[in-house]
């Protein structure tokens, strides 16, 4: 099994990069499932129901979001309606939607996605650990379910990197987002997990995390704070990671960092 996971999407930028690419992406690595982070895709701050519905009307298997996955209010409803998207697993139990959504593909495999939040430099949540384990007392790699893809939301490295060793052999791949800067640091663990520390940003790279520059640089020189943050509108750049699995383990086999 090929499973590819593009990061962040930010703004109009990110969005339109990945759509643009998702036949270039099948014509060059031929996956058998494709998930977009989508944390960022409206306006630089959460998504909308209307953005959802672009990436799985373009044959995107699911959608995992991250903290602004409130921002936009119209996607509440559409979190309990549609079962492609993830928000974080360790926030509250009785909050819209899910942090897991299982994907049965053609050929009868059956891929789980979740994510988690970290702790380190974040809004407070329950703890990322103790929601992973319970979710996977239900998962069997290997046995009743074919792969497993755990998004670590998260601002430190550091707690990313224990947090990929913690679910090594445990899951087919530990991929890290928000920071909005791809890594270089993708390998396979040593029990077989593909890992990587931030799968990158679609969007804009001539900026600061998909935003304009000006209003970045007014909170670093003037810590002034009053101004708009500005997400970029073209040029973006789809940053991503592609997976192979073995069909028999669930457990990965290679993963390759790719740019478009």
């Amino acid at each position: 099994m090929r499973i590819i996971y593009c990061g962040d999407v930010v703004g109009r930028a990110g969005r339109e990069a990945v759509l643009n690419n998702l036949d270039t992406i099948r014509q060059k690595f031929n996956p058998d499932a494709i998930f977009v982070n989508v944390e960022n895709a409206a306006h630089g701050f959460g998504v909308t129901p209307g953005i959802c519905r672009d990436f799985l009307e373009k044959g995107v298997t699911g959608l995992i979001t991250g903290n602004h996955i409130w921002q936009q209010r119209d996607i509440i409803p559409f979190l309990n309606d549609c079962k492609k998207i993830v928000r974080p697993l360790n926030y509250p139990e009785n909050l819209p939607g899910r942090g897991w959504a299982e994907f049965e593909l053609p050929n009868g495999q059956k891929i789980l996605i979740a994510q988690v939040l970290g702790r380190v430099f974040m809004e407070a949540v329950d703890c990322p650990v103790q929601a992973i384990d319970k979710l996977l007392k239900s998962y069997n790699l290997g046995k009743n379910v074919d792969a497993i893809l755990v998004d670590i939301h998260a601002e430190a490295t550091a707690e990313k990197l224990a947090f990929g060793y913690y679910l090594d052999g445990r899951v087919s791949i530990v991929a890290g987002t928000h920071t909005h800067v791809p890594t270089s640091d993708y390998r396979l663990l040593r029990h077989g997990t593909a890992y990587i520390s931030d799968v990158g940003m679609c969007g804009d790279y001539d900026s600061v995390l998909g935003f304009e520059v000006d209003e970045p640089i007014n909170r670093l020189a003037r810590r002034y704070t009053g101004g708009r943050l500005v997400p970029c509108k073209s040029n973006g750049t789809v940053y991503g990671i592609v997976v192979d699995i073995d069909d028999a383990s669930g457990l990965a086999l290679r993963i390759e960092q790719f740019h478009i």
